[in-house]
């Protein structure tokens, strides 16, 4: 496709999620308006490269996607032989409050609490992220028919249970949020692998999220915690294979999102004057590295002080062996495995056998081999297993020259 073709497509897919949000409160069915305006997508995506793009992109795409729903509900009312109800009248150019207030409405229904998060994460990819169920199948690694089951699952869950399309109350919202937050992030972290697509729209989402809620430090966390990591996307693989942060050419970092992250956390913590939130915390950690003008000069007192404010509220194994991989590089990676071994709850876990493997390595013991096939077996991403095997095999005993990761 040519830049132009590719400019169409994005101008397409972003305004889609728009008129989608806008159609499922005038339809009152998800099903029904998704598939509008799919309909009026691929009109838009076969007409607008040839005849150019509308003044009004986005009331181009809300009209054909309304028409196209009138004609399915007078058709399904034709076939069961029932008068066809009045679909509500609509403004076919929204402001952009309304436009907000919708996307707003769409973000809360896809990640409602009675939605598992596995349903939260892939209605919220396949209506906000605007992928297909094939590519949101292949980004969360199950069968398309797995996914087609569970997307409509979800979809029946929100109309039987008469899940209302609308913001949360204030007193709701704090539970809301929380679930939104994790299912985006929840999305980046699938995307940080090396699978660009579902990047892309874990940022955008985070992006819609602090526009629409500015105020929450939350929102304001999340933003800048995926902007500061997605910042050393240039410089995060090589030929497929994943870089090391202690090998990355910074040089190649995106210093704008940089920028841009670390006002967000000073706002986020700001915000937040008695309780830490723990994606602001986390967002101040990746700004430790992101702002080191290299690995070795990173201050690791400062990161490890940043995760212990993590655990004084967010106490998982999952932080606690990231921070061991910060004491790995300050005390030494004897004193790092005896943390991560306390972890056996992470014994399921391939990044606890890849942190084993690495610190085992850097100690010269030979057990490290036979912990990183672990990690392979538990589900480690085969390029990762790749570029650990391949230092385990070639690189002497015990010399400490690479970082441990990514930790933050």
């Amino acid at each position: 496709m040519t830049g132009a073709g590719d400019a169409v497509a994005r101008l397409v897919r972003d305004e889609g999620t728009r008129v989608l949000a806008t159609l499922v409160r005038v339809t009152g069915s998800v099903d029904l308006a998704e598939d509008a305006v799919q309909d009026a997508v691929v009109r838009a995506l076969e007409t607008w490269p040839r005849d150019g793009v509308p003044a009004n992109p986005r009331g181009w795409l809300l009209v054909a996607a309304r028409r196209r729903a009138v004609d399915v509900v007078r058709r399904e009312a034709k076939r069961l032989g029932k008068e066809a109800d009045a679909m509500p009248a609509f403004d076919p150019y929204p402001d952009p409050l309304s436009v907000r207030d919708d996307l707003l409405r769409l973000v809360f229904t896809c990640c409602h609490p009675a939605l598992s998060l596995d349903a939260q994460v892939a209605l919220a990819l396949r209506t906000l992220g605007g992928l297909s169920t094939a590519e949101v199948a292949r980004g969360l690694l199950v069968p398309e028919a797995t996914m087609a089951k569970r997307l409509t699952r979800a979809k029946q869950k929100i109309a039987t249970a008469r899940i209302p399309y609308r913001v949360p109350s204030p007193a709701e919202l704090p539970l809301r949020l929380s679930g939104v937050a994790a299912t985006v992030y929840l999305i980046f972290n699938e995307g940080y692998t090396g699978r660009v697509s579902l990047l892309d729209e874990a940022v955008r989402l985070a992006r819609l999220l602090a526009s629409l809620m500015p105020d929450e430090p939350t929102a304001l966390g999340l933003l800048a915690l995926v902007l500061l990591q997605d910042a050393r996307r240039p410089a995060r693989f090589s030929s497929g294979t994943p870089v090391l942060l202690a090998d990355q050419d910074r040089s190649t970092w995106n210093f704008e999102l940089i920028k841009e992250g670390v006002e967000l956390v000073g706002t986020g913590l700001r915000r937040t004057p008695s309780a830490p939130n723990p994606y602001v915390v986390q967002a101040a950690i990746a700004a430790c590295h992101d702002l080191s003008r290299s690995y070795a000069e990173t201050n690791w007192t400062a990161v490890i002080s940043w995760y212990d404010v993590l655990l004084s509220i967010q106490d998982t194994p999952v932080v606690r062996l990231n921070r061991a991989a910060a004491v790995a590089e300050r005390d030494g990676p004897s004193v790092a495995l005896a943390l991560v071994d306390g972890l056996p709850d992470l014994a399921d876990y391939p990044w606890w056998h890849a942190s084993r493997a690495e610190l085992l390595h850097r100690m010269g013991s030979p057990s490290a081999g036979a912990a990183l096939e672990r990690a392979v077996e538990t589900g480690l991403p085969e390029a990762h297993a790749a570029q650990l095997r391949s230092r385990i095999e070639s690189e002497n005993p015990g010399q400490n020259v690479r970082g441990f990761g990514e930790s933050g």
